[in-house]
């Protein structure tokens, strides 16, 4: 399964459905914010990956918690976000605010819904990488190559794809590689930066930013 086969296919969809009826929030704009929000947390954890105490860490946490078995019951989404949001707490660290305000500003998710709809989000995200890290059969040492890949691989099927949604998600992975060479890049402003280059009036923020372009869209 690719990162886009996570978006577009049943997983993503239920849990986007299991959102929009919990909280009320059209599921374009949850699939919006999944299309940022799971190149984001592959970004930051690779970045942490490169620390070896992360690395363990993060291996420990796939193979005891998130072996890919949500893929085929995304209902399972709903019951664990509590658990997202200590996995948001982790990856994120003290950026974890800043980031739900950037998302929320360019999903036109309100913040008070945007935390627990990335909540829910967040294990169907690691429960794909625990699937990937099984499939691929890698240990703590591989974990950054492997995180590079899902991102390089999803860049190149998106670039492939006639698939609307692949041509956001081509310009979303494009924030998670053009910077990659500076130490120094965070991975928020790319992502963010890079998607809204396609429509970063103010005007298209305050009517949704990403949400209200894959309305558009999906009403086509």
């Amino acid at each position: 399964m690719s990162l886009l086969d996570l978006i577009t296919g049943n997983a993503g969809s239920q849990v986007a459905s299991d959102a929009e009826n919990k909280f009320g929030v059209s599921k374009n704009q949850v699939i919006a914010l999944l299309v940022v929000a799971a190149p984001l947390m592959i970004s930051y954890l690779k970045n942490k990956s490169k620390d070896a105490k992360e690395a363990e860490a993060l291996n420990n946490a796939l193979d005891k918690d998130h072996d890919g078995s949500i893929l085929n019951d995304p209902s399972q989404a709903a019951a664990r976000e509590s658990e997202g949001n200590s996995i948001l707490s982790h990856i994120f660290g003290n950026s974890k605010p800043e980031v739900e305000n950037q998302l929320s500003q360019n999903t036109g998710i309100s913040i008070g819904k945007i935390v627990p709809v990335l909540a829910m989000l967040a294990p169907l995200i690691m429960g794909y990488i625990g699937k990937q890290k099984q499939e691929s059969n890698v240990s703590a040492g591989g974990l950054g190559d492997l995180l590079g890949g899902i991102l390089g691989n999803a860049t190149q099927e998106a670039q492939a794809s006639s698939n609307p949604i692949s041509d956001i998600l081509g310009k979303v992975l494009g924030g998670t590689t053009s910077n990659a060479q500076s130490s120094n890049s965070n991975p928020l402003n790319d992502i963010l930066g890079s998607v809204l280059g396609t429509d970063s009036s103010s005007a298209a923020q305050q009517q949704g930013g990403l949400g209200n372009i894959f309305g558009n869209l999906f009403s086509k």
